[in-house]
């Protein structure tokens, strides 16, 4: 019996010393987030390829990635690209890393990516009078204020990866006029 009490003791020791480590080791992981490994890639309102070795996180091979921050309080945000690739699917996310809206090529009557993200009052004020260069847009309304999208774009092939990163790098993500 005095074994069982012994073990039982030395477990809940253990457990404390466990759950006390993992409360102390909270702050140092919580920074390691999508939004600050974007904000780590530099400037908001432009695309960054995202490097699979370097930024942390894990990619499927055969895709590759890039990440433009924006912040809504700016305006509404178009986000474009051109280019010959095989697929591509563009995701928006809030800060947190909470995936709000999605769509892929399929989508799009030409191949070509074009995306507004806008809050309920800006949509309001770009349906009453679209801009020109919104006219062919998909419009995803959103209620947030800083967020991110992600553009990733499938590469069967190493053939295909300077098509596919020119397509990557080219993309535009900025503020409409409202």
């Amino acid at each position: 019996m005095g074994r069982l009490v012994y073990a039982l003791g030395l477990g809940l020791i253990g457990a404390g010393i466990v759950h006390i480590a993992v409360l102390l080791l909270v702050p140092v992981y919580s920074d390691r987030n999508a939004w600050s490994r974007i904000t780590a890639q530099g400037e908001a309102y432009r695309f960054h390829v995202l490097d699979a070795g370097k930024d942390g996180g894990f990619h499927d091979p055969l895709f590759q990635l890039a990440a433009c921050r924006f912040d809504l309080a700016d305006g509404p945000v178009q986000v474009t690209a051109t280019g010959n690739v095989p697929f591509w699917s563009v995701s928006v996310h809030g800060r947190n890393g909470e995936t709000l809206y999605s769509v892929n090529d399929r989508a799009s009557t030409d191949g070509k990516l074009d995306l507004v993200v806008a809050n309920r009052l800006q949509m309001v004020n770009l349906k009453k009078d679209l801009p020109e260069e919104a006219a062919a847009s998909i419009l995803a309304e959103e209620e947030m204020s800083e967020g991110f999208v992600l553009i990733r774009a499938y590469t069967p092939d190493p053939t295909w990866v300077p098509s596919v990163r020119r397509f990557l790098s080219e993309a535009g993500c900025e503020t409409l006029p409202v």
